[in-house]
């Protein structure tokens, strides 16, 4: 997936989530949707998943990365963004493989929110039932 400028595109999806990372070689600077990181993900712990993969291999002021997210809340798009950044950083260095294997960062998360069944109020709620 690398192009001839150094750019690496992956893909990462969580919940309902999309995550589109673009990485190339640079100061460690992380924009989503055009914002600043710091300025999208509020919330400390979502900023954490964020940054898990980065820190795990020291990577963190080597790449500048430039994320399109879509779809979803913040904490499923950040477990989104987690699994693209790992697809993007295992496709410049095949040897963190094993490291992101055994800490679940290259396992997406299949839980999807369950449909509403028809004759119910809801995935599963039902009416309530009356004796009489």
């Amino acid at each position: 997936m690398s192009e001839s400028t150094d750019k690496i595109i992956a893909l990462g999806r969580r919940k309902e989530s999309t995550a589109r990372v673009r990485m190339e070689p640079g100061t460690g600077i992380i924009t989503i949707n055009g914002r600043p990181f710091e300025k999208y993900f509020l919330r400390e712990t979502d900023r954490i998943i964020v940054l898990q993969p980065l820190a795990l291999t020291e990577s963190k002021a080597k790449f500048n990365i430039a994320a399109k997210l879509n779809g979803g809340g913040l904490t499923g798009q950040a477990g989104a963004l987690r699994l693209g950044i790992s697809r993007a950083l295992l496709n410049t260095d095949e040897s963190f493989r094993d490291i992101f294997r055994k800490n679940g960062y290259l396992t997406r998360d299949p839980r999807m929110k369950e449909r509403k069944k028809y004759g119910q109020k809801g995935a599963r709620k039902r009416f309530q039932w009356t004796k009489r």
